[in-house]
């Protein structure tokens, strides 16, 4: 299986550590290119992949091919690889906002595409990933994609209608908990904790409360109230957040996010 991707910078350098880390392909297996030639050879000197000319010649060599640049450099690639994928190849995207047909009526011709939305935390190979496949893609290559991925991240198969709110939920959210996390060892430093050991107790904090939900499957609400004893510290601490309007500020983030996503 030979695999290309089309931009190498933080969120294709997650992605290409956790396939080679997990044995999906062997370097030489992978392919990338990279309008920065400097983050190219750095990748190619990190992985020991296959560093290729131009975006032409990884279109050519990948039977998987991941278009892993920003949204806005979307249309100049395409112009650039369009006469040389093929419906032979599976093409993956990673772009907010930049849907199914958008893609169709740039590259011209029926391809199997699958557009996806992966995040941050598959550089720690635990990422939560988005996918919706267009006509042409079969189940077996949808697998195929799947069992790629699953070397930097959970999959879950849903209608494109979604991938603005998978967005907002998971591929921006990181940001959101990082900004919690520190907000938490600020107020930790504030009362006399050092800066080191408070983010080391917030962030276990909350891998481990993600844990207990994922592992549980218990509601949200009711692993919150098992904390909140009667008349303690951790229902006051949650009186003041409701004060606050955390919820509120949370749930209209998210809705600015996913009307950002819908207009890209």
């Amino acid at each position: 299986m030979k695999i290309g991707f089309i931009g190498c910078g933080n969120m294709g350098g997650a992605m290409m550590h956790g396939i080679l880390d997990s044995g999906k392909c062997t370097p030489q297996e992978l392919m990338a290119s990279d309008a920065l030639e400097k983050a190219l050879e750095a990748r190619k000197e990190e992985m020991g992949i296959l560093a290729a000319k131009d975006n032409k010649e990884t279109a050519a060599f990948a039977d998987v091919l991941f278009l892993a640049v920003k949204p806005q450099y979307y249309q100049s690639v395409i112009e650039e690889i369009r006469d040389t994928v093929s419906m032979d190849q599976i093409l993956v995207t990673i772009a907010p906002g930049k849907t199914l047909e958008w893609l169709a009526d740039q590259f011209g011709k029926p391809l199997k595409i699958i557009r996806t939305m992966p995040n941050t935390p598959a550089m720690v190979k635990e990422g939560m990933m988005g996918m919706c496949p267009n006509e042409n893609v079969t189940a077996e290559d949808m697998e195929t994609v799947r069992d790629i991925c699953s070397g930097f991240s959970k999959t879950e198969i849903i209608g494109e209608h979604l991938m603005d709110v998978v967005t907002a939920v998971s591929g921006s959210s990181p940001a959101y908990v990082f900004m919690f996390i520190e907000a938490m060892a600020d107020a930790a430093v504030a009362d006399g904790m050092p800066r080191a050991q408070a983010y080391t107790f917030a962030a276990q904090a909350v891998l481990g409360s993600a844990k207990m939900v994922l592992e549980t499957g218990k509601h949200p609400g009711e692993l919150k109230d098992m904390v909140c004893s009667p008349g303690g510290t951790t229902i006051e601490a949650v009186r003041v957040l409701e004060e606050k309007g955390m919820r509120s500020a949370v749930f209209e983030a998210m809705k600015a996010c996913v009307k950002k996503s819908r207009d890209m």
